[in-house]
């Protein structure tokens, strides 16, 4: 929920800017609104790896779990109104993103989820509510699977939870300025800026054969869950996003309109909306400040 401050004498008045980027021209020029500065980032070494993590704010943790190829860098708009509303944003950068490294195993959701669980025993985080976009919804289901007495509520947006809920994908230039901008973005971050190719052939092939999760498993989930999915999703099918919401004891589903599968940049005002009501809900002690 981005904002400019106008300055008038002495009168200082701040004005909510609604960012529409549907086509991700800015993103790829620009990236996301930059994060706000913190003096609380580092890494956790944890099964061969070092994971990347920095947090910002006071209050109730919530976890934001970014989408494959990208890196925390892409919750830019979604920081400051957590942190304008009494929240403790944690970002952690996905193993081989971003400024996490990553050892010769092949990817999976369940070593990055138990990356994410590392990084949350390093800062005694206490029933966070987990926020996962894409992969990074996957990986935030399953953690709240495995560790559903860690977890306060999971927002989980544009999703699946096995490989038949993926739609085939169609080139676009969307998508085209999307991966040129993750292109750039792990040259500038990663440890190993020359090896973007093989990031990408294997994050591509964890993202064809997992997760293999079954409404058997998902029924075993039991905290607060909301299945979020765009009007215009590019990769996940709604029927499975429909099932999904079924499949959970007590799961919610909402639609976003007018956006695709890159919500958090197209019309952050819009995600950020549905993402704190939601918050609100799971961590009702959080205080409230104006936004």
């Amino acid at each position: 929920m981005p904002w400019a401050t106008v300055v008038d004498g002495p009168l200082r008045s701040h004005l909510k800017v609604e960012v529409h980027d549907d086509e991700l021209r800015k993103f790829e020029a620009d990236g996301s609104a930059p994060l706000p500065v913190t003096n609380d980032q580092g890494h956790v070494e944890h099964e061969g790896a070092r994971i990347w993590y920095s947090t910002y704010g006071s209050g109730s943790p919530v976890i934001l779990l970014h989408g494959g190829l990208g890196h925390s860098g892409n919750w830019g708009y979604q920081v400051p109104a957590l942190v304008r509303s009494g929240y403790r944003a944690v970002l952690i950068d996905s193993r081989g993103h971003g400024r996490s490294t990553r050892d010769a195993r092949p990817f999976s959701y369940e070593l990055m989820a138990s990356d994410a669980l590392a990084v949350m025993d390093a800062l005694h985080l206490e029933k966070p509510c987990l926020v996962g976009w894409s992969d990074g919804a996957c990986t935030a289901l399953i953690l709240a699977a495995k560790a559903s007495s860690r977890i306060a509520g999971l927002f989980f947006f544009a999703c699946n939870m096995d490989p038949s809920g993926v739609n085939p994908i169609e080139p676009s230039p969307t998508l085209n300025r999307c991966f040129a901008r993750h292109a750039k973005d792990y040259a500038l971050l990663s440890a190993t800026p020359e090896h973007f190719k093989d990031f990408v052939e294997d994050v591509s092939l964890m993202q064809r054969t997992q997760p293999n999760y079954s409404a058997h498993d998902l029924a075993e989930i039991s905290v607060p869950v909301v299945i979020v999915q765009s009007e215009h999703e590019e990769f996940i099918k709604r029927e499975h996003a429909e099932s999904l919401a079924q499949s959970i004891p007590g799961a919610e589903f909402i639609i976003l309109n007018a956006v695709g599968h890159f919500a958090p940049l197209q019309r952050p005002e819009q995600f950020n909306s549905a993402l704190l009501a939601f918050v609100g809900k799971v961590l009702p002690n959080s205080v409230t400040f104006e936004s």
